[in-house]
């Protein structure tokens, strides 16, 4: 009973906020509600979803406290550089931009963190796919793809898991998989390149008014001059890009919402055209730029080596350059204003969050659904544990937190193999093939900073991207068998 109310309960929660029927927030909160009452545990909700609450606070304070950091990092400038050598290589070409994208996301993500990765993201992108018309879609599922392929850092998280689940290194599980893992990161920049000559067939290459196609000598003048002052844009080719708009609806469905502060480069003012990484921005501070940039080295190292929890260095952090940075009070205030709005979304989907895990976890449908699933594998397939383990990181990882799959499938899943002689480092390498998937799963925090940023409906988010991170997934299993590594 446990079992099937746990599937009716994630297969409603995921058809309702794809066809947009419900808002995220309130179908995390209500459906997992209406489900315990269900299960015969409604006595139970409070204790449930404290529990659930308890266990994602620190995750909930962590995100609040780097989108503050990140956020002032970018405000000042620190990730201008990166930004800059992207966009001369995007040029006007709406298949460089898309394949730019994935190539920063994946730059970015060797922090390890997704919710960075994605702030930083972002905020370079989203003003340029504004100005050329281009699906925003598109640009939240090649980023949270490219992610997904480079959480499986030994400090990204899944490794770290199946390392201290399994009572195994961690170098001997990531290290061999890295062949495969960068088929998988080509797979993506591959999906990029696909996905921007659709885009570029849609609305055209596009070039600044007076000017024909750029040529080569011309490209970097160009990009600099989209970055830098948001010049109007006429096409040369396909559909002509729409004129940015402070409502409506943009390319793929998703909804665009009133943008915030336009003080905040993660949220442009549209009506003004292409404000997005401004050069002249006012918040800038050359000045303290190696500062910045050494303390968030600096920051980024204390993370990986766990010097202190993960939230307390954000608190810090965000303490820290707020008065470095702008040691006047009203200038402080204006930079925590500007990212409000995102920090305010973020924590109330990560709480609301906690109500569905809590549910899930307390009922115990977690745990019938898991051994539903194992007890599903037949009896033949015990030689080819590696290759199951690999197909149900999948769906596991995806209705499930790394925790639960980690903490709770994956041992059982290795005695099964370690029984038919498959070794655990294979059934580690292959419980990491998901993560892909994983990354936009609704119970992960980061993908709501995304979707939130990009202004995009989860719902829509999780339509395009949920087959190609899929197939991502499948690759580098398939890269992983083909090269002997699982």
């Amino acid at each position: 009973m446990l079992t099937f109310l746990g599937f009716a309960m994630i297969a409603t929660f995921l058809v309702l906020i794809m066809m947009k029927k419900m808002s995220p927030i309130a179908a995390l909160v209500l459906i997992p509600a209406l489900f315990c009452v269900f299960a015969g545990k409604g006595a139970h909700l409070g204790d449930y979803v404290i529990d659930g609450v308890g266990k994602l606070a620190p995750t909930a304070a962590m995100l609040m406290f780097a989108i503050v950091y990140f956020g002032v990092m970018i405000d000042v400038g620190l990730f201008d550089p990166i930004v800059r050598g992207i966009l001369r290589f995007c040029k006007a070409d709406p298949m460089r931009v898309v394949v730019g994208t994935a190539v920063l996301a994946a730059i970015v993500s060797l922090d390890g963190d997704g919710s960075t990765t994605f702030m930083i993201t972002v905020s370079a992108m989203y003003p340029l796919y504004k100005r050329l018309g281009l699906s925003l879609v598109v640009m939240t599922g090649v980023a949270a793809t490219a992610n997904g392929v480079m959480n499986t850092l030994p400090w990204g998280g899944p490794t770290a898991r199946a390392a201290t689940a399994l009572k195994l290194d961690a170098a001997d599980i990531f290290v061999p998989m890295i062949p495969a893992l960068a088929v998988g990161l080509l797979f993506v920049f591959v999906l990029a390149y696909v996905l921007g000559v659709k885009e570029r067939r849609r609305v055209g290459l596009l070039a600044l008014p007076g000017e024909a196609v750029e040529s080569e000598q011309e490209s970097e003048q160009e990009s600099e001059a989209l970055v830098a002052a948001g010049s109007g844009l006429r096409t040369t080719g396909g559909t002509p890009a729409p004129a940015p708009a402070a409502s409506g609806s943009d390319s793929g469905g998703e909804s665009a919402e009133a943008p915030a502060s336009p003080a905040s480069p993660a949220a442009p003012d549209e009506g003004d055209g292409f404000q997005g990484l401004d050069p002249q921005r006012p918040t800038l501070r050359p000045r303290l730029y190696w500062f910045n940039a050494g303390f968030t080295v600096a920051l980024l190292t204390a993370m990986i080596t766990e010097l202190l929890p993960i939230p307390v260095l954000f608190l810090l952090g965000a303490a820290l350059a707020l008065t470095v940075n702008f040691p006047h009070m009203p200038d402080q205030k204006a930079r925590i204003a500007a990212h409000a709005d995102n920090v305010l979304n973020v924590a109330g989907m990560v709480f609301a969050a906690a109500v569905f895990t809590g549910v899930l976890t307390g009922t115990g449908m977690v745990k019938h659904m898991a051994d539903w699933l194992v007890g599903a594998i037949p009896e033949g397939m015990g030689p080819h544990m590696a290759l199951v383990t690999g197909l149900l990181s999948l769906p596991l990882t995806y209705f499930m937190s790394n925790d639960g799959f980690y903490f709770g499938v994956l041992p059982v899943l290795a005695e099964a193999g370690a029984a038919h002689g498959v070794s655990p480092l294979e059934i580690a390498r292959a419980s990491l093939v998901g993560q892909a998937l994983h990354m936009s799963s609704p119970l992960v925090p980061a993908v709501y900073v995304l979707v939130g940023m990009a202004k995009v409906e989860f719902g829509d988010h999780t339509r395009f991207t949920v087959k190609w991170a899929a197939l991502t997934s499948l690759v580098v299993l398939a890269a992983g068998m083909l090269f002997g590594i699982i």
